[in-house]
């Protein structure tokens, strides 16, 4: 992408979304941590049309989140989270937190997340300062970072 097309070149939250910011690429990212791996189960699991799945792989690819890889048997290929697509964990944590609290009426059935080793759900994301006292908008500001001479 070059810089005419960025919705706000310089707002890393602008880019991010410019990038990812459809709904159908952050849920196969969800599912991609949950362990899906082959197209059908993509396209099974998210009961998304195939042309749109097809479409969405190619750019999560494109950005390095995914990753085209051969299965055990080498017959067809499957796809994998990138670093860059397992540096997305924390994000879908914050979305998955935000929708448990904001996005069901008291007592509606909803999924949870749990932590493998105990089972208990895992806790609340917080943005802290660097000595661990909490942060929130009215204690953070933006500032502009200039680019790094060549």
């Amino acid at each position: 992408m070059s810089d005419q097309e960025w919705t706000d070149p310089h707002c890393p939250v602008a880019r991010t979304l410019d990038l990812l910011g459809d709904r159908w690429s952050l849920l196969i990212v969800r599912d991609a941590f949950d362990g899906v791996r082959r197209f059908s189960d993509f396209q099974r699991g998210l009961g998304i049309a195939r042309n749109i799945l097809i479409d969405r792989l190619r750019a999560l690819i494109a950005v390095g989140v995914m990753e085209r890889c051969p299965n055990e048997r080498g017959t067809r290929s499957e796809y994998a989270l990138t670093e860059k697509g397992r540096d997305l964990f924390t994000v879908v944590v914050a979305l998955r937190q935000w929708g448990e609290c904001h996005a069901f009426a008291p007592g509606e059935e909803h999924s949870e997340l749990l932590a493998r080793a105990t089972g208990a759900p895992v806790p609340p994301l917080a943005v802290t300062a660097a000595d661990g006292a909490p942060l929130d908008a009215a204690d953070t500001r933006v500032r502009k970072v200039a680019p790094v001479p060549k």
